[in-house]
């Protein structure tokens, strides 16, 4: 056969093993594209994963904040409020305030030492951070009228020791008492007399006075 002759016009004939180079670069570059896109695609899944955990971390701090604000009664309307103060009221009326408890001492037997009193509906020892008791308690009756009635009991005798009883007064929110220093006739008085300033002051200064001698005696030698 004959041999076709090729023209070519502007430019070389390619090699073929320059032509297989890059279709080879070709391909690798599809594939660096491939793995990019994918290590693009896991980013933005972790992205997405990251910030799904922080609405769910915001909403379980938004719900544990309405709860402790709802136990804490910071919200509140007027009227709640108010239905609550009066339902406080009405419970400290039907309860007194008991004093000089011993520490021994277990609610069942106050609430046996006031059942002559009334129907004992609860009794409250009040205790510090550690357990401890304070030394006193609440009494809470169903009949108002079983107050008077444990008022009798004051300066009884509970354990060897005189119970102080005495009407369980309503806390107001806001409201401080203020219990006034008693007078002590042991302690010292604080009166200062105000300075009074002189009608000169002293060359030699303030508190200073000039120091005089005697003058000594004449005794010549002999």
């Amino acid at each position: 056969m004959e041999e076709e002759e090729h023209e070519v016009y502007g430019g070389e004939i390619p090699v073929e093993g320059e032509m297989e180079g890059d279709l080879d670069a070709a391909h690798h570059a599809d594939v660096d594209m491939s793995t990019a896109d994918d290590d693009a695609v896991k980013e933005l899944d972790e992205m997405k994963k990251r910030l799904k955990e922080m609405e769910e971390e915001a909403a379980a701090l938004r719900e544990m904040q309405a709860k402790v604000e709802k136990e804490m009664g910071a919200v509140q309307d007027p009227a709640s409020a108010a239905a609550s103060q009066a339902s406080k009221e009405e419970v400290d009326s039907r309860s007194v305030f008991v004093g000089n408890v011993d520490y021994a001492c277990t609610p069942e037997e106050v609430q046996q030492h006031f059942q002559s009193c009334g129907t004992v509906n609860r009794v409250t020892i009040l205790t510090d951070k550690f357990g401890h008791p304070k030394g006193f308690a609440y009494v809470e009756f169903l009949e108002v009228e079983a107050v008077q009635e444990a008022l009798v009991l004051n300066e009884s005798e509970l354990h060897g020791r005189q119970l102080k009883v005495l009407p369980k007064r309503t806390n107001v929110p806001g409201m401080k008492q203020y219990f006034p220093r008693r007078f002590n006739p042991y302690a010292g008085y604080r009166f200062r007399r105000p300075y009074v300033p002189p009608y000169f002051y002293s060359p030699y200064g303030y508190g200073k006075v000039p120091r005089f001698r005697r003058p000594a005696r004449y005794m010549p030698y002999y």
